[in-house]
């Protein structure tokens, strides 16, 4: 497409005449004819074809009759008429496509515009999710080191569940070397009355002495029997000290259970670990509940222990006033 106005009919125009001054139509030539303008490249193409068109004449005609050369200038301008014609329908065709081209082009980068900034607010997207699920591996992180911690606490309460039972077993040893103790009184008061009984019905006329050994016997089974009551004391005060620590012990149990129900609520992801940590607590709190039974069984033995305490003191008193 020529610039700046030129066009083949133009170049034309020039051409015919620097032929008609006699000069040789260069493409210098017809530019200065036009006025400096046009592109060289453009000139060329279009003397090019207009010499395919129409080669230039080597020699002149002069011979023509006037009749023939009014033919040929008719024709020469019927032709550069049509071509015009064609040259513009071609130009129009050109800037039609040109203008799709240009509407297709704007479309385009407005299509890339939206992808853009589709893609901005994807991106934005991205980075809040990314910024979110940092959050949420830290606050994971934080809730594994606290799982760690309770663990850590559950731990050493199992030790001190374990100090107990092991208090608890040497209570109970305690118990039954008083009730041992109290089986062999009883056996020896018995057997000391079946002798008292023999002594008396064999020897009436010692009966004195005998009365004297029995009181001095009964002084010995008095002291006996109120070392018998302080140790029974001080199992009393042992028992409850005892119960006392278990029910600290109950409470912080429970309270480790809070701890532990909380700490499942926030990590719903950690089932497992939560699942194990609730089954010691739960193993816990049956130990807990073994303890207590074993403490009530405890309770009932001192029980038992005291009342054969009483029916002991009451046997002495009969044997006494007898």
């Amino acid at each position: 497409m020529a610039r700046g106005g030129i066009n083949k009919a133009v170049v034309h125009k020039a051409r015919q005449a620097i032929l008609a001054r006699g000069e040789h139509p260069s493409i210098d030539a017809v530019r200065i004819e036009l006025g400096n303008t046009g592109s060289k490249t453009t000139i060329h193409r279009y003397l090019k074809e207009l010499d395919i068109q129409k080669p230039p004449a080597t020699t002149s005609v002069p011979d023509l009759s006037e009749s023939i050369s009014g033919l040929v200038r008719q024709l020469a301008e019927q032709l550069k008429e049509e071509s015009d014609a064609k040259i513009d329908e071609a130009q129009k065709s050109f800037d039609v496509e040109t203008t799709a081209l240009k509407a297709q082009l704007q479309e385009s980068q407005q299509a890339l515009a939206a992808a853009q900034q589709q893609l901005q607010i994807q991106g934005a997207a991205l980075a809040a999710e990314s910024a979110e699920l940092a959050t949420t591996r830290s606050t994971l992180q934080s809730e594994h080191t606290r799982n760690a911690t309770l663990s850590q606490a559950v731990g050493e309460l199992n030790v001190r569940l374990a100090d107990k039972d092991e208090q608890i077993a040497s209570l109970e040893d305690k118990h039954q070397h008083a009730r041992d103790a109290l089986e062999h009184y009883r056996s020896a008061s018995r057997e000391q009355r079946e002798q008292d009984q023999r002594r008396h019905e064999a020897q009436v006329q010692q009966l004195q002495v005998e009365l004297r050994q029995l009181q001095q016997t009964l002084i010995v089974k008095q002291d006996e029997t109120t070392r018998l009551n302080r140790d029974n004391e001080r199992l009393l005060v042992e028992a409850r000290h005892i119960q006392r620590e278990i029910q600290q012990l109950k409470d912080q149990c429970e309270q480790q259970v809070l701890e532990t129900r909380t700490l499942s609520a926030n990590l719903a992801q950690s089932q497992g670990a939560r699942d194990e940590l609730q089954r010691q607590m739960q193993d816990q709190a049956v130990q807990l509940v073994q303890v207590d039974a074993e403490r009530l069984q405890l309770a009932s033995q001192v029980k038992d222990l005291q009342a054969g305490i009483e029916a002991l003191r009451a046997t002495q008193q009969q044997s006494t006033q007898a």
